[in-house]
């Protein structure tokens, strides 16, 4: 590790330099002026050399120029030194002078005339600081990398999901194929699956009253409002197919998918209300929910799931609408 000792006067140099060699330092600079240490200081890290690198100072406090504290300010001002530690020394036990320099971000501190173990224990600790600096800020950087690739690749594996176009959930090619893993594995982990279907309530008329690209901004509300309410990462959104969606909900029993539901049901009301003003007279668009839960086992089908979950659907429809059916024993 690498040494720079910054002192006006020769013998203090040589001095500091051969107790730091006798104990085995070898990389060690001597500069005799504040100025040359910001000179040397700025060449190194602009260039990136490992080999000049300095990993510690030793700096007296009163130089002629810029002094030991106003160099230790001006070092500590900049981003790429601003972790190297710096030990003060100097010739009195001077409070005041100490207290700058600590609140210029010195390090450590030693008196004058220098005691060779204190030097060397001072210097060692100083530079195990280092060290775990260099090795936390190391790890840090490592994790914003990973952070990174992996959001990058998040990014690639949306991209890589088949998607409905308007909404931009996934579309029917990625509802089967999801609910076919998550059904297999519900089977193999014996945990519940639920799966219910959204249906806007005479959709038709709507976009005939309302027009077509109304109509496009309701579904994308839908699909957008769906997907707030669904807060697990395995959770799925999908459209099922012209006005309707699908939420498939993994290890979910009945009732906590009924809550979802009917947390969602809440959501589309207060979005109707609050938009109210803004859409051309008529009645509000309301939606019904088919609902079924299964435990899948050896032999069942997932065709089941889907078929108990669109005769719930029809019979919510069947009733007039607005409202969620469940259907139970679901295998």
């Amino acid at each position: 590790m690498a040494i720079l000792i910054v002192d006006d006067i020769p013998v203090n140099l040589m001095l500091l330099e051969e107790m730091l060699q006798q104990e085995g330092y070898a990389d060690i600079y001597c500069l005799r002026s504040g100025q040359e240490a910001l000179e040397m200081l700025a060449t190194t890290e602009t260039s990136g050399a490992e080999e000049k690198r300095i990993d510690l100072i030793l700096m007296d406090v009163m130089m002629p120029g810029m002094d030991g504290i106003e160099t230790c300010k001006r070092i500590k001002a900049q981003d790429g030194l601003r972790d190297i530690p710096v030990i003060m020394v100097t010739v009195r036990d001077d409070d005041e002078a100490l207290a700058q320099a600590f609140a210029m971000g010195a390090t450590d501190y030693i008196i004058k005339p220098v005691k060779e173990l204190e030097l060397l224990a001072r210097v060692r600790a100083a530079l195990k600081l280092k060290h775990e600096t260099d090795r936390r800020k190391a790890r840090e950087q490592e994790l914003v990398e990973l952070t990174r690739q992996l959001d990058t690749m998040n990014r690639r594996l949306m991209h890589m999901v088949p998607r409905d176009s308007l909404t931009e959930v996934g579309n029917r090619r990625y509802f089967d194929e999801i609910l076919g893993r998550e059904w297999n594995r519900a089977r193999r982990e014996s945990v519940p699956l639920s799966l219910f279907i959204v249906d806007l309530d005479d959709f038709k008329r709507f976009n005939e009253t309302h027009g077509r690209e109304k109509g496009d901004a309701c579904l994308r509300k839908v699909a957008d409002g769906l997907s707030s309410v669904l807060k697990r990462a395995g959770d799925t959104v999908v459209r099922y197919g012209g006005e309707e969606f699908a939420a498939i909900l993994p290890n979910t029993p009945n009732g906590g998918a009924q809550t979802v539901a009917l947390e969602f049901m809440e959501y589309m009301a207060t979005l109707n209300s609050r938009d109210a003003g803004a859409e051309t007279p008529g009645e509000p668009l309301t939606l019904s929910i088919g609902l079924a839960t299964a435990e899948p086992c050896r032999g069942s089908d997932v065709q089941s799931l889907i078929a108990a979950a669109e005769g719930a659907l029809y019979l919510a429809k069947g009733d007039g609408g607005n409202r969620i059916k469940v259907a139970f024993d679901c295998q």
